[in-house]
């Protein structure tokens, strides 16, 4: 069975993205995601006007600076390779006791209709939080250009941040 990781939050946590699962190179390196064809840091930081970093703690260090929290909707999978099509045996995380730790998340945004459908079938939706799908950053989805998936990924996530990397939104 593959193991997902803890989630990236704290109490000033205001928005959560959610993916499926780690694939192969996130797990072997312990981040999320590792491989350098998925796109999600470089979406998140022209997202958020800040300068690339490769650097992994400098990574978590942005996502705490804007309040987003990070996170998998499978805890445990078995899975060949990394395409969300070959996961089998699933178990969802506890996000009983993740919401009941962090009660100010109020978006919730997917990282693909995967991660959604996974939620929807595990978890189920909450009222007073706000659900949504962002386009894939893996390198997979080829339906979208990065500039698609980036400018899908601004209108939905930048109007929740302000420039100063504190949350625009009331708790």
């Amino acid at each position: 069975m593959k193991q997902a990781f803890k989630p990236v939050a704290d109490n000033d946590s205001k928005i959560i993205i959610l993916g499926t699962m780690p694939g192969e190179k996130s797990l072997e390196l312990q981040q999320y995601y590792g491989n350098r064809g998925n796109h999600f840091w470089k979406i998140i930081f022209e997202v958020l006007g800040e300068s690339f970093s490769a650097d992994y703690a400098e990574r978590i260090n942005l996502l705490h600076k804007y309040k987003i929290a990070l996170w998998d909707v499978l805890k445990y999978c078995e899975r060949e390779g990394s395409l969300d099509s070959n996961i089998k045996n699933e178990v969802p995380n506890d996000f009983e006791a993740f919401y009941a730790m962090h009660p100010q998340i109020k978006h919730v945004f997917f990282s693909s209709k995967n991660a959604a459908a996974y939620y929807d079938r595990y978890v189920g939706r909450r009222d007073g939080i706000i659900y949504d799908v962002l386009p894939s950053p893996s390198g997979a989805n080829a339906s979208m250009r990065f500039q698609e998936k980036l400018v899908v990924w601004r209108e939905k996530i930048l109007p929740l941040v302000d420039s100063s990397g504190k949350k625009s939104l009331n708790p």
